[in-house]
């Protein structure tokens, strides 16, 4: 179990939302911090991806080591 507090326009605009959606208050928040966490954790595997990189290259380059261009 989690309780936040949020000022009267986030809850507001919550509410409108959950309305919008045939939803519950619940259900948004739970959703959104699911996409939060997914976000977060891309987010990471990309910093790991590009720290384990070897650096680019311009497409035209590529192309010519694999032999396509000739």
């Amino acid at each position: 179990m989690l309780a936040v507090r949020l000022d009267e326009a986030i809850e507001k605009a919550l509410d409108r939302l959950a309305k919008a959606r045939g939803s519950t208050r619940s259900a948004v928040v739970r959703e959104a911090i699911l996409q939060y966490l997914e976000d977060h954790e891309d987010l990471e595997l990309a910093k790991e991806a590009k720290a384990r990189s070897r650096g680019s290259k311009p497409l035209a380059q590529v192309r010519k080591d694999l032999g396509l261009d000739g």
